[in-house]
């Protein structure tokens, strides 16, 4: 049996941002299973309001291993979780990804090769705790200080203001709206040209 450590990414004052390991996919079935958590990003509540049923076994054999071919295939992009600090317990995840590596955004042709998608997903009892804005400045901060990101983008659906709310926070702009060929829903991508580079 393979022994997967838990290689930390990033660290705030709150949060600690560590490597998946095939043992968290109860973590992310119990955090999807959570009407209210995805109601903005899974498709079949988007479409038709009842969510796209997933098993434990989807994660452990489909989603992680894609999430987790991320930290072979580049050093600084990928998905990571969420650890409180002050429990220790898993909270939800954090990501920066090509954002043209979403079939979501793909099929959209508002995004483009040299951005990075910001996102991420918290169970419902730590919102409003300002994690969603700690982590995602962090990252922010990291992608133009370290990794050399060009661009970094995010985007959500028009009504979900919260989400809105934190991409301001973390320093993005808005940039526009349009609406969805798949999901025919109004969508609003923000993003930010890294400070240090030279156009």
């Amino acid at each position: 049996m393979v022994k997967f450590l838990m290689k930390v990414f990033l660290e705030t004052p709150r949060l600690v941002l560590r490597q998946f390991t095939p043992d968290d996919a109860q973590h992310l079935l119990a955090l999807d299973s959570d009407i209210e958590v995805i109601r903005y990003v899974d498709l079949g509540m988007i479409k038709e309001g009842k969510p796209l049923e997933k098993s434990s076994e989807d994660y452990q054999n489909n989603i992680l291993p894609k999430w987790m071919q991320y930290y072979q295939q580049y050093s600084g992009y990928g998905f990571w979780a969420a650890i409180e600090k002050s429990s220790q317990e898993f909270i939800g995840w954090f990501h920066l990804r090509p954002a043209l590596d979403s079939q979501f955004n793909l099929s959209s042709k508002f995004f483009h090769a040299d951005e990075i998608e910001l996102g991420y997903r918290l169970r419902r009892v730590s919102w409003g705790k300002g994690y969603a804005t700690e982590g995602s400045r962090a990252l922010v901060t990291k992608s133009f200080a370290e990794l050399g990101t060009q661009c970094i983008v995010s985007s959500a659906l028009a009504e979900n203001r919260a989400s809105s709310r934190v991409m301001e926070k973390a320093g993005l702009k808005f940039e526009l709206k349009y609406v969805h060929p798949e999901i025919e829903r109004e969508v609003v991508k923000y993003s930010l040209r890294n400070p240090h580079k030279n156009w």
